[in-house]
């Protein structure tokens, strides 16, 4: 099977629709329907239905295997990238709300201490980072999410760790009602409009269910999506350092470290620097 089939195929089944396949890889949508025609006549069977777009049990069975092959080929492909890379690579992934002062000092210093450090920094979401850390793609993961005080984040992959918390506040207008208030617990917003920021502040990673979206933002800068607040368009959970809302006490903005498997000497100075106090 043809890596490529399988990689559309699996966006198509993840994203349920043949055009937003096409837009998460840059195809036309009639590339897509092509290239899983050519899986499904390859295997001999259908592994999609079209109206609506779900998936067979034959395609549910090529999932499982697809998503793990597809892991793995990324997984090769870093692994050898690592192993005729020249010394003195460091690739840092972060979500959007990682990035702090903190981390910017940590990599300045780990910079100066090789003058021909090959560094770079990728910013994406969640899913993204991780996957990323899982593969190899990346040497150091460096994620955030919203959990109860002193819990960890729901990270699948074992081995990471807390480097930084903070308090977690509702975004609001300045004339929204809200801000007469100290505190407010989420369960006691179900009936207002948020902002859906998949990138920044999902809502699925809320701990709290039926919050209701009047807008999504699918870009990553933390100002747009402030200004969106600020214009009315909905309300958003953000760390208590980045904007200024109503508390939310049993709430917390936390900030994890992973480090990818065989990642170099950089990688695993950043971390320690990062791990210490």
């Amino acid at each position: 099977m043809d890596p490529h089939l399988l990689r559309t195929f699996v966006a198509v089944a993840e994203t349920g629709s043949f055009s937003a396949a096409a837009q998460r890889l840059r195809y036309t949508q009639s590339a897509v329907s092509q290239q899983i025609a050519l899986l499904e006549t390859d295997l001999g069977t259908p592994l999609l239905t079209r109206r609506p777009v779900a998936v067979t049990p034959a395609g549910e069975r090529l999932l499982r295997h697809a998503t793990l092959l597809l892991n793995r080929l990324a997984a090769a492909r870093a692994d050898v990238t690592r192993a005729v890379a020249p010394p003195g690579r460091l690739i840092v992934g972060l979500t959007p709300l990682a990035w702090s002062r903190r981390i910017s000092r940590a990599l300045a210093a780990i910079r100066a201490e090789s003058a021909r450090l090959d560094s770079r920094v990728i910013v994406a979401d969640w899913q993204r980072i991780v996957d990323a850390a899982t593969t190899g793609e990346i040497d150091i993961a460096l994620v955030d999410g919203f959990t109860a005080p002193n819990d960890p984040l729901p990270i699948p992959s074992a081995g990471a760790i807390g480097v930084a918390q903070d308090a977690a506040v509702v975004a609001v207008p300045r004339d929204h009602p809200l801000t007469a208030r100290r505190t407010v617990d989420l369960a006691d917003l179900a009936e207002a409009y948020w902002i859906d920021a998949p990138v920044v502040s999902p809502l699925t990673s809320l701990p709290v269910d039926g919050l209701r979206a009047g807008l999504r933002y699918e870009g990553a800068d933390v100002a747009v999506l402030l200004g969106l607040v600020q214009a009315g368009h909905g309300l958003s959970v953000l760390p208590a350092s980045t904007a200024e809302g109503v508390a939310l006490p049993r709430l917390v903005h936390r900030v994890e470290l992973l480090l990818t498997p065989g990642a170099g000497e950089p990688a695993t100075r950043l971390s320690e620097l990062l791990a210490t106090p």
